[in-house]
């Protein structure tokens, strides 16, 4: 008979919040084969079904009803456009009721080489907010190839290019690789022509089937973040940079005497739904995971759960209880876990092999390098003016 230890509710609790977002993948499949790419079935042509989507939207709606913020819609595959406009419009029919009362809002992150006039005329008609994926100019970007490992660059530009003719607006998340972390400069400089409103940059990580990679080291993180700092400075109203923002959103909350607030915030569960409808949590990137020990990190399907249910026994799982276990560490051992967190569960199982470890070179170059790169930063500044 399977027992449940007491507290593991309260603990579950104590982290975490109703979702905000909730990942859908349309399709697998991807039309590039990114060299870094962590997803294992790329090239498997599977598609999310209707009855899929439309399950979905009736779980969102109860949980929407229950007094839920406003959640956010990532489709993201696989490359969502690959479903091609009419099948894409099918998958968001189920939500058009919810999205247009306020209740949920669309995202979709692509790597934006399929764009064409009619995705623009749709991504506007259900005010879909676009994330593209590029790395940067040619040089940079090199490592973003097709099946056929034809460069993708020219393409996706091109996307961006009648992204901006629609009036449609987009953001950036750029993979940071050992061939760019050193030209901040020049992947700032390249983003802030491209027309993006924001930039996130993802530095490289050893994550699903992207395990044999030589990844930045802290030292040149650091270096990178102390650079994109200082442009920023001059130029925070060209692009916006997700990483500072979120690190200037902390320093102003403890500045002005609310560290309450920072403090009591909680990290999202993410459920992220598979073509299939099976329901991950923690991170998209445990998604379409082989691993026993957690039955493939499957938390339930929507086929036959909603999500308030699945997400109801999360606490239930035994790897969101190891994961609960290794934030229960970091907080206790890490001297940068009041701005981090603790967060990022595929980081820890990718790198470390188990949910209860801490410390992972994600949290040393996205993480302590930027607090450390600020630092820094602070005390030279401090050293020329005394």
């Amino acid at each position: 008979m399977r027992t449940h230890a007491p507290g593991w509710r309260a603990r579950y609790d104590q982290w975490f919040t109703a979702p905000q977002t909730v990942v859908v993948q349309p399709t697998t499949w991807c039309n590039l084969d990114c060299r870094y790419c962590y997803l294992p079935f790329r090239k498997l042509k599977r598609q999310m079904p209707v009855a899929v989507a439309a399950a979905l939207a009736a779980s969102v709606a109860q949980l929407t009803a229950s007094g839920s913020p406003t959640i956010g819609l990532v489709w993201h595959g696989g490359e969502p456009l690959a479903v091609g406009p009419q099948k894409f419009t099918r998958l968001l029919a189920p939500f058009e009721d919810l999205r247009r009362a306020g209740c949920i809002r669309h995202y979709v992150q692509t790597n934006a080489t399929l764009i064409t006039d009619t995705w623009c005329e749709l991504l506007a008609a259900h005010d879909i907010s676009v994330g593209v994926s590029i790395d940067g100019p040619a040089t940079m970007n090199a490592l973003r190839v097709d099946l056929r490992s034809k460069p993708a660059f020219d393409r996706v530009l091109r996307g961006t290019q009648r992204l901006r003719a629609h009036g449609v607006p987009f953001s950036v998340i750029s993979v940071v690789t050992t061939a760019s972390i050193t030209r901040p400069e020049e992947l700032l400089e390249f983003l802030a022509e491209l027309g993006c409103h924001s930039a996130g940059f993802n530095i490289e990580e050893i994550e699903g089937v992207n395990a044999g990679r030589q990844v930045p080291t802290s030292e040149q993180a650091e270096e990178f973040w102390r650079r994109t700092l200082t442009w920023s400075r001059s130029h925070h109203d060209r692009l916006e940079v997700r990483e500072l923002d979120r690190l200037g959103e902390y320093l102003h909350l403890i500045r002005t005497g609310q560290r309450a607030e920072w403090n009591e915030r909680r990290h999202d569960p993410i459920p992220t739904v598979s073509v299939t409808g099976d329901v991950v949590l923690l991170s998209p990137e445990l998604a379409d995971t082989a691993e026993a020990a957690y039955d493939d990190f499957r938390a339930g399907n929507i086929l036959r759960h909603p999500l308030d249910e699945i997400l109801g026994r999360a606490h239930r799982l035994r790897y969101v209880r190891d994961f609960l276990t290794g934030l229960d560490r970091c907080q206790a051992e890490c001297p940068f876990f009041d701005f981090c967190r603790g967060a990022q569960a595929a980081n820890r199982y990718f790198e470390n092999g188990s949910l209860r470890s801490t410390e992972t070179n994600h949290c040393r170059v996205s993480r302590q390098a930027l607090i450390t790169a600020l630092s820094n930063l602070a005390a030279k500044e401090k050293e020329r003016t005394s």
